[in-house]
């Protein structure tokens, strides 16, 4: 999304937000319309699963409107609605029948040492050179999900909350309760990881 668009959506989701602590009760509908798609992109990528993420979302969505006179600052609505949808998913993987039994380690997912060097090797093919139709397509669509759902779950949450929704470090420090610092590091870690697993993908299809 370019910067522009961006300001004016989230200049848009502000005043939406302002509406709805004026008791203007009709902006919930435009809001509904402005959050539901994202939500559901990010409860699918952190469930997993269709019919968990739909719940998850449509419960976010009830939660917001009836906790909406929490909300103190409307500059950080999205971030405080995504702290709400994190916290719905949280229950709703403790619950699920489709939770993992077990979480993936980051060294599973790291480069892996050089065969001569000993060095770690971090040789990434350019998939961010590719034509914008290649990128745009299904099958690598599906391949960046996977990757970013292979993660383990601090490393999801921050790749989720940053680059997805692109929320601020501050933000994303304040829904995870950990520091900027640790932000940084994650997230760090975590696109080195996705990118791994693109790289690993593109060069087969390539060959």
């Amino acid at each position: 999304m370019s910067a522009p668009a961006a300001s004016f959506e989230k200049e848009a989701e502000i005043a939406l937000a302002r509406d709805l602590m004026a008791g203007k009760l009709e902006a919930f509908d435009r809001f509904v319309e402005a959050f539901h798609g994202r939500l559901f992109q990010y409860t699918l990528l952190v469930c997993g699963q269709r019919e968990d993420a739909e719940e998850v979302a449509q419960d976010t969505l009830l939660k917001v409107f009836e906790n909406f006179g929490q909300l103190r600052e409307p500059e950080r609505v999205r971030a405080w609605v995504f702290r709400i949808a994190r916290n719905a998913c949280l229950m709703k993987r403790r619950k699920s029948v489709f939770a993992p039994s077990q979480e993936l380690s980051l060294d599973e997912l790291m480069p892996s040492p050089g065969d001569h060097t000993g060095e770690r090797r971090l040789e990434i093919a350019d998939w961010s050179a590719l034509p914008e139709e290649e990128v745009l397509r299904a099958e690598l669509r599906e391949a960046i999900q996977d990757a970013i759902q292979s993660l383990p779950e601090m490393y999801k949450a921050v790749l989720l909350l940053r680059d997805v929704e692109e929320l601020t470090t501050e933000e994303t420090a304040g829904i995870l309760e950990v520091s900027q610092d640790v932000v940084k590091t994650r997230l760090h870690r975590a696109r080195l990881a996705v990118r791994q697993r693109l790289d690993a993908y593109l060069r087969v299809r390539q060959n």
